[in-house]
């Protein structure tokens, strides 16, 4: 049997605990809201997701999120000039810092409890390359500008204090 291709997308649900809230830290850090409903669908680069006006403190709490950058200290200084802490409650996020496992990563916790890994994409990792997709497109037809220990361990690291 065949297994049919085309363009497939995977798109995760995010819980929102205030959906309002929700929203505007993902605008501030420069996600594209392509929809806006009763669901709001978010785009950066490659990769949408769907935010709900749903939230369950168990799954939020565990709920994680990778975005792949090229400029991981460009990056950093947008998150940190923004005062997530200030502006929506969250945790301070964390700054860059070399991980065990060989990615630059920053931290980020969304107003719901989602913890959001930016991880620094590597020169020559596969793994870390977005193989097979084209960048999402907005309305008008323009680019868009552009192990299970492990999470245990970063979720204990991050959630301390």
């Amino acid at each position: 049997m065949t297994i049919p291709t085309g363009a497939e997308s995977a798109r995760p649900f995010l819980p929102a605990k205030d959906f309002q809230v929700s929203k505007a830290f993902y605008e501030a850090l420069g996600f594209e809201k392509l929809l806006d409903g009763d669901v709001a669908i978010f785009a950066v680069g490659h990769g949408p997701f769907i935010l709900q006006n749903y939230h369950q403190e168990d799954w939020a709490g565990n709920f994680m999120m990778r975005l792949m950058v090229d400029d991981l200290d460009a990056r950093w200084a947008h998150i940190e000039s923004l005062d997530l802490p200030g502006r929506f409650g969250v945790r301070p996020p964390t700054p860059p810092a070399q991980q065990p496992w060989g990615l630059r990563i920053v931290y980020v916790v969304d107003p719901s409890g989602v913890l959001w890994h930016v991880a620094e994409r590597r020169p020559g990792a596969v793994q870390d390359q977005n193989r097979g997709c084209e960048p999402l497109r907005s309305a008008v037809g323009r680019p868009r500008r552009a192990g299970i220990q492990q999470r245990r361990r970063v979720g204990m690291l991050w959630r301390k204090g």
